[in-house]
C-alpha cells in the first residue's frame, strides 16, 4: 500500500481527528451565526411577546368619541384599523367600512344594555378620524375619504406613511396604500381583490391630491391567487418593505400566504419603482413569491403587520385554523424576505361580551402603533366583528350593540426567545 494512504496511527491519527472536530465546531458555529437574512444583513435575535396587557386608555378614548351621541354624521364605528403620525403631532387613524350616523344610550330595541345605533345607519366604505398630539380624538374627516374606482368597486385604506412630496422635496404628504375590491359572490361575499394603489394627501388639511394604481391583479384570473400589497410597511436602510398576501377566502385552508415588495424610501406613489420578492432577487414584472405560509400550520390572515424591534423583524397574525378567530400569534425573522421562524407564543386577547350565551364574536386584523408605542412596549389594535356568513346579519348585530364594531388594544413587551 503507498506511504500516503497507509493508516495513520499515533499522533497523526489524533490529530487527524482534532482537526476534524474542529472543523465541525467550527461549521456549526458559522451556520449558527450565519443570518437568517438573504439580502446579507447582519445575524439578529428570535424574539417574542414576553408579557401583554389591555390598553384601556386607547380603547376607551375610541369608545367614547363613538358614543358621543352629540355627534349627529362622524365615526360610530370601524374596522381596517391603521394609523400615521403627521409632522405636526397629529395622529392620522384609517378606517376600512366605516358606521357614520348617531348613536343613542341604552337599552337598546330589544331590552339589552347596549348603546345602539339604527339599522338604517349610513356605512361607508373607508373614513379617517384625526387624533390631536394630546390623544384627544377631534373629528371625522368627510367620508368617504378614498371615492369608489367604479360601480360596484371600493377602496379600503391600510398603511400610510410620510413622504417627501418628491424625492429631496421640503414639502411633505401622507402616501395611503389601499386595498381596490369588486363585488363578488360565493365565499367573495367580502368582495374580489382587484389591486393595491396609492393616494396622496396634502398637508396639513388631509385632501385628497390624487390616487395611482401600482398593482393591477385583475389579469389573474384566480382571485384567489391574487396579492393586494399594503396591510403594513417598514423603513429600512434606504428601503420602504410593503407586505401584503393573499385572501384564501377561496381555498379550503386556514393560511394565506404573505408577499413583500419593496420601494426606495419617499417613492411610494411610484409605480415604476415597485420590486417584487420573486424567491431570488427583486423584480419588476416577474412573479412574486411568497415569503411566509405553507396553507396549513403557518401563514398570515388576510391582514397582518410588522414591526422591527432591534434588528428583528416581527410579525404578528391571526394563527390559523379555529384559533384565528381569538388569538394572535407571532413570527420573527432578520430579513422581510425571511426565513420567517414561527409560530411563537401566542396570546388571546379580550373579546367584548354581547350578553348573549354564546361567544359569537371574533378577533381579527392586529395592527401595530409605533406612534403611541413607549417604554418598551408596542401598542397593537385588532379589530372586533360579529361572527356571521349573511353580511345583513352580522351588521344588524353590531348596530344592536355598537361596541362589538370598534377597535381594541393591548400593550405588548417584546423580548428575546428562549
Amino acid at each position: 500500500m503507498p506511504a500516503d494512504r497507509a493508516p495513520r496511527t499515533g499522533w497523526g491519527a489524533r490529530r487527524t481527528t482534532l482537526v476534524l472536530l474542529l472543523a465541525l465546531v467550527c461549521a456549526a458555529v458559522l451556520l449558527t451565526a450565519l443570518p437568517d437574512d438573504r439580502e446579507g444583513g447582519p445575524a439578529c435575535e428570535a424574539r417574542t411577546v414576553s408579557s401583554w396587557s389591555a390598553d384601556e386608555r386607547t380603547t376607551g378614548a375610541f369608545a367614547r368619541y363613538g358614543d358621543d351621541t352629540a355627534r349627529a354624521d362622524d365615526w360610530t364605528g370601524g374596522d381596517g384599523t391603521h394609523s400615521v403620525r403627521l409632522p405636526d403631532g397629529r395622529l392620522l387613524w384609517l378606517f376600512s367600512d366605516t358606521f357614520l350616523g348617531q348613536v343613542h344610550a341604552p337599552p337598546n330595541p330589544v331590552g339589552q344594555p347596549h348603546t345602539w345605533r339604527d339599522t338604517t345607519a349610513p356605512m361607508v366604505r373607508n373614513s379617517a378620524v384625526v387624533m390631536s398630539r394630546s390623544g384627544t380624538l377631534q373629528r371625522t374627516l368627510p367620508a368617504p375619504l378614498f371615492p369608489d374606482p367604479a360601480p360596484n368597486q371600493w377602496r379600503w385604506p391600510v398603511a400610510a406613511q410620510v413622504e417627501p412630496r418628491s424625492p429631496g422635496s421640503a414639502d411633505d404628504v401622507v402616501r395611503v396604500l389601499l386595498w381596490t375590491r369588486a363585488t363578488g359572490t360565493g365565499p367573495w361575499i367580502y368582495g374580489v381583490p382587484t389591486g393595491t394603489e396609492v393616494a396622496t394627501l396634502s398637508l396639513p388639511d388631509l385632501r385628497v391630491e390624487g390616487i395611482v394604481k401600482v398593482s393591477d391583479q385583475q389579469s389573474v384570473p384566480d382571485p384567489d391567487k391574487r396579492v393586494l400589497y399594503g396591510t403594513t410597511a417598514v423603513d429600512d436602510d434606504g428601503w420602504t418593505y410593503v407586505f401584503g398576501g393573499n385572501d384564501g377566502q377561496a381555498a379550503a385552508r386556514p393560511a394565506s400566504h404573505a408577499y413583500v415588495a419593496r420601494v426606495p424610501q419617499g417613492r411610494l406613489a411610484e409605480p415604476g419603482a415597485w420590486r417584487y420578492w420573486d424567491g431570488k432577487g427583486w423584480t419588476k414584472d416577474g412573479k412574486p413569491r411568497s415569503v411566509l405560509g405553507d396553507g396549513e400550520r403557518k401563514g398570515v390572515g388576510s391582514a397582518f403587520t410588522v414591526v422591527r424591534v432591534k434588528g428583528t423583524y416581527v410579525l404578528f397574525t391571526m394563527a390559523a385554523g379555529t384559533e384565528g378567530l381569538t388569538t394572535v400569534t407571532s413570527y420573527w425573522a432578520c430579513s422581510p424576505t425571511g426565513p420567517w421562524r414561527g409560530p411563537t407564543k401566542s396570546f388571546a386577547p379580550p373579546l367584548p361580551k354581547d350578553g348573549a350565551t354564546k361567544q359569537d364574536v371574533a378577533a381579527y386584523n392586529p395592527q401595530a402603533h409605533p406612534a403611541l408605542s413607549e417604554n418598551g412596549r408596542l401598542l397593537l389594535s385588532y379589530d372586533v366583528n360579529w361572527l356571521d356568513a349573511v353580511p345583513a346579519s352580522a351588521q344588524a348585530n353590531v348596530s344592536r350593540n355598537v361596541s362589538l364594531y370598534r377597535p381594541r388594544f393591548v400593550s405588548l413587551r417584546i423580548a428575546t426567545a428562549r
